[in-house]
């Protein structure tokens, strides 16, 4: 089939439990900026069971059309059911471009998606945008241990597909009384493909905020010197009302978990105030925070890397300057509640 058959930009609109993954309303207003220039649509795919309040949610955000499929085995998120109820809506749509968040579920379901209607996937993108001329989507991922950024085109096969890191892409401010078309998707065979059954669902309990979604961050390196001074970042964290976050030295050394790690092997992050403490500056930790509004940079080498993309640069021991910028910070706060 012609490439010009194609058209459209389709996005997976990735929901538990009804609620909205972040990153789906990212890449619609990705889609929004990449279709002005394919002069096409975005459509958002919702899959799930009681979620017809989804559709007007993800029209206030950018799409323009839904497709939603609503079935109680869609209920939870199993790998085979999902998969092809997808690839039946792709061949249905033929849309130019599907993007997928490169969450655990998106990464499980995208490279099998793309199996099914012979198509390349570029997984883990950090930047989209269309190629002038061809009309082809330029995809930029980290690739050599994000030594290098390598931007990949899927000239040859259509749909374009890839994965997209959540939190690089800014979701666009929301808008009332939006009507997307809404289509309903049904698949009539669905049964048949349920090789999986769900016993039961255990959910993590975490006590501590998603760094994703913290307004502040104080994150902590390799010169923090080991897990028991992250009590200092903790700290300051929490008179400054965010929460803590690290380099992925401190990860690899078992200061911290995983799931605190910023930068191109972890997390993207874009609060309004990160500080970084005790971190050099590595590319690829840059990668991870430096769309944060304000950065502090606070580190004993004054030729760190990280104070090329910081506004403000304390050089010095990180040992001795928190304590005293948590109790400044604390002093602040209390002379504003007593005025």
């Amino acid at each position: 089939m012609s490439n010009e058959a194609y058209k459209g930009i389709f996005v997976f609109a990735q929901q538990v439990d009804g609620k909205l993954s972040n990153v789906a309303l990212e890449l619609i207003g990705k889609s929004k900026a990449l279709a002005k220039d394919l002069n096409t649509e975005v459509t958002a795919v919702v899959l799930g069971n009681k979620i017809s309040h989804l559709p007007e949610q993800l029209g206030r955000y950018g799409a323009d059309r839904v497709v939603i499929a609503e079935d109680p085995i869609l209920e939870t998120y199993t790998t085979e059911p999902y998969a092809h109820v997808i690839t039946e809506i792709v061949k249905k749509y033929q849309p130019e471009i599907v993007l997928y968040g490169a969450t655990a579920i998106g990464r499980d379901l995208a490279p099998r998606i793309s199996a099914r209607v012979h198509t390349g996937l570029t997984a883990d993108c950090t930047s989209l945008e269309i190629e002038e001329g061809t009309g082809n989507l330029l995809m930029t991922r980290p690739a050599f241990g994000g030594n290098i950024m390598a931007t990949i085109a899927c000239a040859d096969f259509r749909p374009q597909m890839a994965t997209v890191r959540p939190g690089v892409m800014q979701r666009l401010t929301p808008v009332d009384n939006a009507h997307p078309v809404v289509d309903t998707f049904s698949v009539p065979d669905l049964a048949e493909h349920v090789n999986v059954e769900v016993v039961e669902v255990i959910k993590k309990v975490s006590e501590k905020m998603d760094i994703q979604e913290a307004n502040v961050l104080v994150s902590g390196g390799r010169g923090m010197g080991g897990p028991e001074n992250f009590k200092l970042l903790e700290d300051l964290a929490e008179v400054l009302g965010g929460t803590v976050s690290s380099s992925r030295t401190a990860v690899d050394a078992g200061w911290v978990e995983k799931d605190r790690q910023v930068g191109q092997t972890g997390k993207t992050v874009r609060p309004n105030l990160y500080i970084a403490c005790g971190i050099s500056g590595a590319i690829q930790h840059l990668a991870g925070m430096e769309e944060s509004d304000v950065i502090i940079a606070i580190n004993k080498d004054p030729s760190a890397p990280i104070f090329e993309v910081a506004d403000y640069g304390v050089v010095g021991d990180v040992m001795k300057i928190l304590p005293l910028f948590t109790e400044q910070v604390r002093k602040a706060k209390e002379e504003k509640s007593n005025a």
